[in-house]
């Protein structure tokens, strides 16, 4: 895990709102220097700790399924099952957990074939997977990737974008 100082969260903060702002627009608004700015994000790009990606509503753009799964695992293979899931280009999410489940994972389907072709003839005969249960999301009402770093001091949540009372 990278260690983050105010400014990383800044710049988190920042592309958290808009991943396509220009490293020179960062820089204006939060008084860091361009050049600071790509460093920083190039070093928190490969760190893992930041990625910046397009994100769609699988459901606006022709994917019928998208699905949590609780995933029951025999004991001592609940880590392995997570690793084998991550795998699956179907998966967007996978989770070790605690409570009624061991793993959590969100898929994404184009249409109930292709779920039942993914549940019945790979996710539920990965070793270590003892049950799984379904649940269809109906409708996505809320699909949000900002978090953890909230508006850091010496940044202007309105040069964000964000109005005021709505800073996290």
């Amino acid at each position: 895990m990278t260690e983050l100082d105010d400014i990383d969260r800044q710049l988190i903060a920042a592309l958290q709102l808009n991943g396509r702002k220009s490293f020179k627009e960062i820089a204006e608004e939060t008084g860091i220097p361009a050049s600071s700015v790509r460093y920083r994000v190039q070093r928190l790009e490969d760190s893992g700790t930041l990625q910046i990606v397009g994100i769609a509503n699988p459901l606006s753009i022709g994917f019928d399924r998208l699905a949590l799964i609780g995933v029951r695992c025999a004991p001592g293979k609940a880590r392995n099952v997570c690793k084998e899931m991550a795998a699956l280009t179907e998966s967007s999410y996978v989770v070790l957990t605690t409570g009624s489940y061991d793993v959590m994972v969100e898929v994404v389907c184009r249409d109930l074939e292709h779920y039942t072709e993914l549940l019945y003839d790979r996710l539920q005969l990965i070793d270590g997977v003892v049950a799984t249960e379904t649940f269809f999301v109906l409708e996505a009402h809320k699909l949000a990737y900002g978090w953890g770093v909230g508006t850091p001091a010496g940044l202007n949540p309105r040069h964000m974008g964000i109005k005021p009372g709505e800073e996290s």
